[in-house]
Protein backbone atom coordinates (compact mmCIF):
# COMPACT_ATOMS: atom_id res chain seq x y z
CA UNK A 1 0.00 0.00 0.00
CA UNK A 2 3.06 2.55 1.02
CA UNK A 3 4.55 1.44 -2.56
CA UNK A 4 1.31 1.85 -4.48
CA UNK A 5 0.92 5.72 -2.80
CA UNK A 6 4.69 7.00 -3.24
CA UNK A 7 4.48 5.26 -6.81
CA UNK A 8 1.04 7.84 -7.18
CA UNK A 9 2.80 10.82 -6.12
CA UNK A 10 6.16 10.28 -8.22
CA UNK A 11 2.99 10.40 -11.14
CA UNK A 12 1.33 13.91 -9.67
CA UNK A 13 4.04 15.29 -9.15
CA UNK A 14 5.42 14.66 -13.06
CA UNK A 15 1.99 16.01 -14.21
CA UNK A 16 2.46 19.05 -12.65
CA UNK A 17 6.02 19.49 -14.11
CA UNK A 18 4.51 18.84 -16.97
CA UNK A 19 1.54 21.32 -16.55
CA UNK A 20 4.72 23.98 -15.49
CA UNK A 21 6.67 23.41 -18.45
CA UNK A 22 3.58 24.39 -20.45
CA UNK A 23 2.89 27.61 -18.47
CA UNK A 24 7.05 28.48 -19.04
CA UNK A 25 7.02 27.84 -22.82
CA UNK A 26 3.18 29.79 -22.72
CA UNK A 27 4.68 32.78 -21.27
CA UNK A 28 8.03 32.56 -22.57
CA UNK A 29 6.01 33.16 -25.99
CA UNK A 30 3.82 36.28 -25.24
CA UNK A 31 7.12 37.48 -23.62
CA UNK A 32 8.50 36.92 -27.22
CA UNK A 33 5.18 38.35 -28.75
CA UNK A 34 5.22 41.47 -26.96
CA UNK A 35 8.58 42.87 -26.74
CA UNK A 36 8.96 43.31 -29.90
CA UNK A 37 5.48 44.73 -30.42
CA UNK A 38 6.31 47.39 -27.15
CA UNK A 39 9.59 48.09 -29.69
CA UNK A 40 7.20 48.83 -32.35
CA UNK A 41 5.02 50.97 -30.32
CA UNK A 42 7.83 53.08 -28.90
CA UNK A 43 8.94 55.00 -32.09
CA UNK A 44 5.93 56.37 -32.52
CA UNK A 45 5.87 59.12 -29.27
CA UNK A 46 9.34 59.72 -30.68
CA UNK A 47 7.56 60.05 -34.03
CA UNK A 48 5.51 62.60 -32.64
CA UNK A 49 8.02 64.52 -30.38
CA UNK A 50 10.02 65.07 -33.83
CA UNK A 51 7.09 66.68 -35.86
CA UNK A 52 6.13 68.87 -33.00
CA UNK A 53 10.33 70.33 -32.77
CA UNK A 54 9.52 70.29 -37.17
CA UNK A 55 6.37 72.43 -36.66
CA UNK A 56 8.24 74.63 -34.03
CA UNK A 57 11.05 75.33 -36.23
CA UNK A 58 8.64 76.35 -39.18
CA UNK A 59 7.14 79.21 -36.77
CA UNK A 60 10.29 80.08 -36.30
CA UNK A 61 11.61 80.00 -40.12
CA UNK A 62 8.45 81.84 -40.88
CA UNK A 63 9.20 85.15 -38.50
CA UNK A 64 12.60 85.54 -40.01
CA UNK A 65 11.63 84.69 -43.65
CA UNK A 66 8.84 87.05 -43.04
CA UNK A 67 11.17 89.64 -41.41
CA UNK A 68 14.34 88.97 -43.76
CA UNK A 69 11.22 89.58 -46.88
CA UNK A 70 10.08 92.92 -45.11
CA UNK A 71 6.38 91.08 -45.51
CA UNK A 72 5.01 92.68 -42.82
CA UNK A 73 1.71 93.08 -43.14
CA UNK A 74 -1.07 90.79 -43.97
CA UNK A 75 -1.36 91.45 -47.90
CA UNK A 76 2.59 90.62 -48.05
CA UNK A 77 2.06 87.72 -45.90
CA UNK A 78 -0.55 86.27 -48.10
CA UNK A 79 1.56 86.25 -51.45
CA UNK A 80 4.69 85.27 -49.89
CA UNK A 81 4.89 83.25 -47.21
CA UNK A 82 3.17 79.63 -48.09
CA UNK A 83 6.18 77.79 -48.38
CA UNK A 84 7.43 73.94 -47.41
CA UNK A 85 10.71 72.68 -46.04
CA UNK A 86 12.92 69.07 -45.42
CA UNK A 87 14.68 69.53 -42.25
CA UNK A 88 15.94 66.63 -41.11
CA UNK A 89 13.88 63.04 -40.70
CA UNK A 90 10.57 64.99 -42.08
CA UNK A 91 9.75 68.29 -43.25
CA UNK A 92 7.13 71.14 -42.03
CA UNK A 93 5.09 72.94 -43.97
CA UNK A 94 3.76 76.92 -42.89
CA UNK A 95 0.13 78.59 -44.56
CA UNK A 96 -0.52 82.11 -43.89
CA UNK A 97 -4.32 82.76 -43.60
CA UNK A 98 -4.81 86.33 -44.25
CA UNK A 99 -8.55 86.94 -42.70
CA UNK A 100 -7.63 85.85 -39.43
CA UNK A 101 -3.79 87.01 -39.13
CA UNK A 102 -2.74 83.19 -38.33
CA UNK A 103 0.55 81.35 -39.53
CA UNK A 104 0.19 77.67 -38.98
CA UNK A 105 2.90 75.52 -39.17
CA UNK A 106 2.69 71.77 -39.29
CA UNK A 107 5.40 69.65 -38.67
CA UNK A 108 5.19 65.78 -40.67
CA UNK A 109 7.39 62.34 -40.31
CA UNK A 110 7.06 61.19 -43.63
CA UNK A 111 5.85 57.45 -44.67
CA UNK A 112 7.80 55.30 -46.72
CA UNK A 113 6.20 56.82 -49.91
CA UNK A 114 3.16 54.51 -50.03
CA UNK A 115 1.66 54.90 -46.67
CA UNK A 116 0.54 58.00 -45.17
CA UNK A 117 2.68 60.36 -42.71
CA UNK A 118 3.03 58.50 -39.39
CA UNK A 119 3.47 61.26 -37.56
CA UNK A 120 2.40 65.18 -37.96
CA UNK A 121 1.70 67.77 -35.20
CA UNK A 122 0.39 71.54 -36.02
CA UNK A 123 1.05 74.76 -34.11
CA UNK A 124 -1.43 78.17 -35.04
CA UNK A 125 0.35 81.30 -34.19
CA UNK A 126 -2.48 84.13 -34.43
CA UNK A 127 -2.04 87.38 -34.10
CA UNK A 128 1.10 87.23 -36.26
CA UNK A 129 2.03 90.35 -37.26
CA UNK A 130 2.41 91.60 -33.67
CA UNK A 131 5.65 88.87 -33.80
CA UNK A 132 7.42 91.09 -36.66
CA UNK A 133 7.52 94.40 -35.80
CA UNK A 134 9.19 95.53 -32.32
CA UNK A 135 8.24 95.64 -29.66
CA UNK A 136 6.16 92.74 -29.44
CA UNK A 137 4.04 91.40 -26.19
CA UNK A 138 1.15 93.80 -26.75
CA UNK A 139 -1.66 91.18 -28.68
CA UNK A 140 -4.75 90.93 -29.67
CA UNK A 141 -6.33 88.64 -27.40
CA UNK A 142 -7.09 84.75 -28.87
CA UNK A 143 -9.02 83.82 -26.16
CA UNK A 144 -11.42 86.59 -26.19
CA UNK A 145 -14.39 87.42 -29.14
CA UNK A 146 -12.62 88.73 -32.06
CA UNK A 147 -12.80 92.41 -33.38
CA UNK A 148 -16.38 93.57 -34.16
CA UNK A 149 -18.66 96.29 -34.79
CA UNK A 150 -20.35 97.12 -31.93
CA UNK A 151 -22.76 99.34 -33.71
CA UNK A 152 -23.27 100.83 -36.99
CA UNK A 153 -20.61 103.40 -35.79
CA UNK A 154 -18.45 101.74 -33.50
CA UNK A 155 -15.96 99.12 -33.54
CA UNK A 156 -14.27 96.86 -30.48
CA UNK A 157 -11.58 94.72 -30.06
CA UNK A 158 -9.39 93.23 -27.05
CA UNK A 159 -5.77 93.59 -26.23
CA UNK A 160 -3.68 91.43 -23.86
CA UNK A 161 -0.10 92.62 -22.32
CA UNK A 162 1.86 89.19 -22.81
CA UNK A 163 4.96 90.88 -21.14
CA UNK A 164 6.00 90.34 -17.42
CA UNK A 165 6.16 94.34 -17.15
CA UNK A 166 3.94 97.38 -17.87
CA UNK A 167 3.52 99.21 -21.08
CA UNK A 168 2.36 102.80 -21.01
CA UNK A 169 0.74 103.81 -24.11
CA UNK A 170 0.92 107.62 -25.25
CA UNK A 171 -0.35 108.04 -28.70
CA UNK A 172 -1.61 106.31 -31.65
CA UNK A 173 -2.14 105.97 -35.37
CA UNK A 174 -4.93 104.69 -37.76
CA UNK A 175 -5.56 104.06 -41.24
CA UNK A 176 -8.82 102.94 -43.02
CA UNK A 177 -10.41 102.88 -46.29
CA UNK A 178 -12.69 105.46 -46.18
CA UNK A 179 -13.07 109.18 -45.71
CA UNK A 180 -15.18 108.56 -42.44
CA UNK A 181 -13.63 109.99 -39.51
CA UNK A 182 -12.11 109.37 -36.15
CA UNK A 183 -14.24 110.71 -33.47
CA UNK A 184 -13.37 108.79 -30.11
CA UNK A 185 -10.84 106.11 -28.39
CA UNK A 186 -12.01 103.97 -25.49
CA UNK A 187 -9.56 102.34 -23.13
CA UNK A 188 -10.78 99.52 -20.84
CA UNK A 189 -13.64 101.24 -20.68
CA UNK A 190 -12.24 105.24 -19.95
CA UNK A 191 -12.23 108.42 -23.43
CA UNK A 192 -8.54 108.12 -24.25
CA UNK A 193 -9.40 110.43 -27.33
CA UNK A 194 -11.77 113.08 -28.41
CA UNK A 195 -11.13 114.83 -32.44
CA UNK A 196 -12.05 114.51 -35.60
CA UNK A 197 -9.36 112.48 -37.24
CA UNK A 198 -8.99 111.09 -40.94
CA UNK A 199 -6.80 108.16 -42.26
CA UNK A 200 -3.27 108.84 -41.83
CA UNK A 201 -0.03 107.34 -39.84
CA UNK A 202 0.41 110.53 -38.21
CA UNK A 203 0.74 109.82 -34.88
CA UNK A 204 -1.98 111.32 -32.66
CA UNK A 205 -1.12 111.95 -28.60
CA UNK A 206 -4.19 110.53 -26.64
CA UNK A 207 -5.86 113.84 -25.23
CA UNK A 208 -8.41 111.99 -22.54
CA UNK A 209 -9.05 112.34 -19.62
CA UNK A 210 -7.74 115.48 -18.90
CA UNK A 211 -4.14 115.53 -17.13
CA UNK A 212 -3.56 112.21 -17.63
CA UNK A 213 -3.92 111.62 -21.75
CA UNK A 214 -2.30 108.21 -21.33
CA UNK A 215 -2.93 104.04 -21.35
CA UNK A 216 -0.98 101.98 -18.80
CA UNK A 217 -1.25 98.24 -19.51
CA UNK A 218 -0.02 95.78 -16.90
CA UNK A 219 1.38 92.36 -17.39
CA UNK A 220 -1.38 89.78 -18.53
CA UNK A 221 -4.04 92.60 -18.52
CA UNK A 222 -6.42 92.32 -20.98
CA UNK A 223 -8.80 95.84 -22.01
CA UNK A 224 -11.66 96.19 -24.34
CA UNK A 225 -10.60 98.81 -27.22
CA UNK A 226 -13.64 100.83 -28.41
CA UNK A 227 -13.33 103.11 -31.79
CA UNK A 228 -15.90 105.55 -32.70
CA UNK A 229 -16.41 106.54 -36.01
CA UNK A 230 -18.96 110.08 -37.36
CA UNK A 231 -20.20 107.92 -40.14
CA UNK A 232 -19.00 104.09 -39.49
CA UNK A 233 -19.56 101.52 -41.98
CA UNK A 234 -19.82 98.16 -41.14
CA UNK A 235 -18.35 96.93 -44.12
CA UNK A 236 -15.28 99.40 -43.30
CA UNK A 237 -12.08 97.06 -44.22
CA UNK A 238 -8.73 96.91 -44.00
CA UNK A 239 -8.49 99.00 -40.57
CA UNK A 240 -5.07 99.40 -39.08
CA UNK A 241 -4.53 100.35 -35.53
CA UNK A 242 -1.16 101.51 -33.78
CA UNK A 243 -1.21 102.48 -30.45
CA UNK A 244 2.34 103.85 -29.42
CA UNK A 245 4.69 105.02 -26.84
CA UNK A 246 8.25 107.35 -27.68
CA UNK A 247 11.43 107.11 -26.02
CA UNK A 248 15.02 108.95 -27.33
CA UNK A 249 13.18 110.56 -29.86
CA UNK A 250 11.75 107.19 -31.62
CA UNK A 251 8.51 106.11 -31.89
CA UNK A 252 7.48 102.17 -31.03
CA UNK A 253 4.42 101.36 -32.55
CA UNK A 254 1.95 98.19 -31.45
CA UNK A 255 0.40 97.24 -34.92
CA UNK A 256 -2.89 95.69 -35.13
CA UNK A 257 -4.70 94.60 -38.45
CA UNK A 258 -8.37 94.77 -37.20
CA UNK A 259 -9.88 93.22 -41.28
CA UNK A 260 -6.97 92.91 -43.69
CA UNK A 261 -7.10 91.28 -46.99
CA UNK A 262 -10.83 92.96 -47.71
CA UNK A 263 -12.64 91.02 -45.29
CA UNK A 264 -15.31 93.02 -43.19
CA UNK A 265 -16.08 92.60 -39.64
CA UNK A 266 -18.99 90.93 -38.35
CA UNK A 267 -21.32 92.30 -35.79
CA UNK A 268 -20.88 91.60 -32.00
Amino acid sequence: MKTDILKNSKGISVVFLIIAMLLMITIGYVFSYLIPTKQKSVIFPIYSTQAFYLAQSGVEFGIRRAVQGAWLTPTLLNTNINLFRTLGPGRFTITYDCPTNTLTSIGAIPGDGVNPDVSDRRIALSNFTSFLTAPTGLIIDPRLPAQCWNSSNRAQFYITNATETSITLTAFYATWGSGSRLRQIYMNGTQKYQGNRLSSTTHTNLNRPAGSPSQTITSDQTILVEFYWNNGDMTETNIVIAFSYRSGGTWYDYIFYLNPCGTAMGAC
